[in-house]
């Protein structure tokens, strides 16, 4: 009603300095009119300012380090944090941003103490170098060895040279953390997320919500991510198929599902019904129809170009070409697509950021 009647007020004044000019009556009075709904709508919008100021204040600030395009921010800001977040880029691709307060600054050049009033700090330090480590790959191998000062570095390596300057980043968020717990003189929570590379060099995680591992102040209780096993023998391949059913528990019914009709893939026999193996000489053997081994419906594993839109993660093959080439092979490493690609992967999944932004929010804000 307040509203209402500010701006009733407004459309007064206005209206009554129109009637007034159409009149050719008093000049002054005509622009007093004015001046005052100038006035009065400038007061509105101050009031409105200070309003929202006031519930800012009333909100809990989260820290968002290596903040990125804001994954942990969707939840934070869901659960009604005030966010601010750190990066030393910003990432803008198409409509997908930052979405809360983004300052770009070095995280190694903070000091914790300007985080005193937080009541969160999230971090997700880049993980580059400990996921290539841990591929099963002679040159990530090598890398791994020389930083352990056991083989020399590869050659045209630009990457850390020592542990130390490794796990610098992953350090700074700890060194922060302790140091705005000293100025607030309470203790502010840290959960910092990597992969699960990062092990091996960092420490074990508390968690992990499926590939996204978790250290700090990780929470007792946590949310879990839905495990799907491959029943032995059964067939998925053929899911898209009319008469595909599950029974609730994975399983299928479809006699196809049974690798080489009960058969034995090696030249053995004592694990068949028949006690003959479909391949007695013990040799893969090519498909009849000219097909591929992992084609749907055969009842193999199958690859990630037999994967539908429905199943894939980045799709396509990776050694295909053309529109059947994978989506990371299709732009450079450095091209914007490749970049934007790589931000959404590491976003932190919403669910997770919720809770964690749940469990940590002052009592008297969760009430």
């Amino acid at each position: 009603m307040a509203r209402l009647a500010h701006r009733s007020r407004v459309h007064m004044l206005m209206v009554a300095a129109a009637r007034l000019e159409e009149t050719h009556s008093n000049a002054k009075l005509v622009a007093d009119l004015r001046a005052a709904a100038k006035a009065e709508a400038e007061n509105r919008a101050l009031r409105r300012s200070g309003s929202a100021a006031r519930r800012r204040l009333q909100m809990p600030l989260a820290i968002d380090l290596f903040c990125g395009l804001g994954g942990w921010a969707d939840g934070l800001i869901a659960e009604s944090y005030d966010v601010v977040g750190f990066d030393i880029t910003q990432h803008v691709y198409g409509n997908h941003r930052y979405p809360a307060q983004l300052v770009l600054q070095d995280v190694l050049t903070l000091h914790g103490s300007q985080f005193r009033n937080a009541a969160l700090i999230v971090a997700s330090p880049p993980c580059v170098e400990y996921s290539y480590m841990a591929m099963p790959w002679k040159r990530a191998k090598q890398i791994a060895a020389a930083l352990r000062g056991k083989a020399d570095f590869p050659e045209g390596y630009k990457g850390s040279r020592t542990v130390d300057d490794l796990n610098a980043l992953f350090d700074a968020c700890f060194r922060i953390q302790r140091e705005a717990c000293e100025a607030a003189g309470r203790h502010i929570p840290l959960i910092v997320e990597n992969v699960r590379g990062a092990q091996k060099w960092v420490g074990r995680a508390r968690w992990n919500y499926g590939s996204f591992y978790l250290w700090g102040d990780v929470p007792a209780l946590m949310p879990v991510t839905l495990r799907a096993a491959k029943n032995p023998g059964l067939n998925w391949s053929a899911y898209r198929e009319p008469d595909y059913r599950t029974s609730g528990k994975g399983a299928c019914f479809r006699d196809t599902a049974i690798k080489n009709n009960g058969g034995s893939w090696f030249n053995v026999a004592h694990n068949t019904t028949s006690g003959k193996g479909q391949n007695p000489d013990g040799r893969k053997v090519a498909s009849l129809d000219g097909g591929r081994r992992t084609d749907i419906g055969k009842g193999a594993r199958f690859t990630s170009r037999d994967c539908g839109d429905e199943g894939r993660k980045g799709g396509g093959d990776w050694f295909g070409s053309g529109e059947d080439c994978s989506v990371q092979r299709r732009a450079g490493s450095k091209s914007p697509a490749r970049k934007a690609a790589s931000a959404m992967i590491a976003k932190i999944p919403q669910p997770l950021a919720r809770h964690i932004a749940a469990t940590f929010k002052p009592k008297s804000e969760a009430a």
